[in-house]
């Protein structure tokens, strides 16, 4: 282990039910602090959210993205109290992204909650008016898809949303588009197409009629200059000041999550590991699967933190003799 490692923090799609119930027992100080934060900041009952209530009241746009990175900045907070532990560099999976960027010294955690409760507020409008889907195609290249989108999109919009890796790409748009995108992958030989368990058309130019109302929210918030290497989903380069940074936040919002550059870039930098932090273990794949050397770590559990903990504390001995 060591400090030299990319930590990547989860986009929505990763909450479950429980996902922060065995921080509340196990690290009642450190993660019990942070969610009670995000609790006050947001307005959101997120404690009985993120520990007991049921995982269809998690499913909702508006509160699983806050309820996400509260739970994420949980899993950080408990990593650094307990160890000192500083992550190499970071980034976040489209969501995620407010995560690294608090991580990172650009956000307050205050002002990151704030944002990712309007953001699904906003996002969850968008369905309201529009009825759209998303879909993960398995098996194509990128070029392949983005030429399937072309052919689609005579039945409406339908744009590539997520470059996640090699093999897996993520789809966006309007239903009829979608599903004829997923048609016409099978047709040039996908391994699988997937219809996405979504509540809107993310990261696809349906979103554009929330980015002024969205980029008036970013404007109130102060954005610092990050203190330690954050790459961007937008672009999978590093976010270079607090302005990029908020722009970057707008951009996010219609703009495809280049997840597929953020680990080009971050394996060109010979990390000692990737450290997924936060509930999910999606991210951690894409990077066993990108760097099949590397040695990857994820936290959506409780016996994963615990032996995370203790590799950590191993290497830090002013952290084991606190």
């Amino acid at each position: 282990m060591s400090d030299n490692l990319f930590t990547m923090f989860p986009g929505q799609g990763s909450q479950r039910a429980g996902m922060a119930g065995h921080l509340l027992r196990e690290h009642p100080r450190s993660a019990g602090r942070v969610l009670a934060h995000a609790q006050e900041a947001t307005g959101l009952p997120l404690i009985q959210l993120c520990s007991t209530a049921p995982g269809t009241d998690l499913e909702p746009t508006e509160i699983a993205q806050p309820a996400i990175v509260a739970t994420s900045l949980a899993v950080y907070q408990v990593l650094h109290e307990e160890t000192g532990f500083v992550p190499g560099a970071v980034a976040g999976h489209s969501l995620g992204e407010y995560t690294a960027l608090v991580v990172g010294g650009v956000l307050a955690a205050d002002d990151a909650l704030r944002l990712v409760r309007r953001r699904g507020e906003l996002m969850a409008g968008v369905s309201q008016r529009v009825s759209g889907a998303m879909a993960a195609l398995m098996g194509l290249a990128p070029e392949q898809i983005e030429e399937i989108c072309a052919r689609a999109a005579g039945l409406g919009v339908v744009e590539v949303a997520n470059y996640n890796e090699a093999g897996q790409t993520v789809v966006s748009g309007q239903d009829a588009a979608v599903a004829e995108a997923m048609r016409l992958a099978v047709e040039a030989g996908a391994e699988r197409a997937v219809a996405l368990k979504v509540s809107a058309p993310f990261h696809c130019s349906l979103m554009r009629v929330i980015e002024d109302e969205f980029a008036a929210e970013l404007g109130r918030v102060t954005f610092r200059a990050p203190r330690l290497p954050v790459y961007s989903s937008v672009t999978g380069t590093l976010v270079r000041d607090g302005a990029h940074a908020r722009d970057l936040l707008r951009r996010q919002l219609a703009g495809p999550v280049r997840w597929v550059d953020v680990l080009a870039a971050a394996t060109a930098t010979g990390p000692d590991g990737y450290l997924e932090v936060g509930p999910g273990r999606v991210l951690s794949g894409f990077a066993k699967r990108t760097d099949p050397g590397a040695e990857v770590r994820s936290t959506n559990d409780a016996r994963r933190i615990t032996t995370l903990l203790r590799d950590l504390r191993q290497e830090s001995p002013a952290a084991a003799a606190a």
